[in-house]
């Protein structure tokens, strides 16, 4: 009998959590995972696997982002900022866990938590650290990966660009 793929975002979600919550209650092992996996792929996600799959991409970004924020301005948050953040973002605690903690609500702790990555954004519009610490590091490696090639002989279009890339972040700094 044949079965339409589902088109309707919500019963697809639907199913995703159905099955994650299905997979973390049971202990299947590695074999019977990708079986599983595999079957609600054919399935149930015919079209829509994708779309999943750069939602998570999304929030992984995200996250990093986060991360590399709270790392160049995180010193400039008060201490319960970086408390109620840190909760949220790096312990990965729900909203309501840190409210009970806090002694706060838990729309206290979200508008925090908003806020906070607001502040951290605005820092780095501002001040353009991350953006430097990104493009330094980028032409770090753009150098080494130049330099190996400099390992089996000799260059001189290499060397002009390594002068050139190390010139390029001694103006920058």
């Amino acid at each position: 009998m044949y079965k339409a793929p589902i088109t309707d975002k919500n019963k697809l979600i639907s199913i995703l959590v159905r099955f994650k919550s299905h997979r973390r209650r049971t202990e299947l092992n590695k074999q019977q995972k990708v079986e599983k996996i595999a079957f609600v792929k054919k399935k149930h996600l015919t079209g829509h696997f994708f779309w999943c799959s750069i939602a998570q991409v999304i929030e992984m970004e995200r996250i990093v982002e986060q991360t590399l924020l709270y790392d160049f301005y995180g010193e400039l948050l008060t201490e319960h900022q970086k408390r109620i953040y840190e909760a949220a973002v790096f312990d990965d605690m729900s909203y309501t866990e840190i409210a009970e903690d806090e002694g706060i609500s838990r729309q206290g702790v979200f508008d925090l938590v908003k806020r906070c990555d607001n502040i951290l954004k605005g820092y780095e519009d501002k001040l353009h650290l991350v953006e430097k610490f990104l493009q330094n590091k980028s032409q770090a490696a753009k150098i080494s990966e130049l330099a190996k090639k400099l390992e089996t002989g000799y260059d001189a279009d290499a060397v002009a660009e390594i002068i050139s890339l190390a010139e390029s972040i001694a103006e920058d700094n």
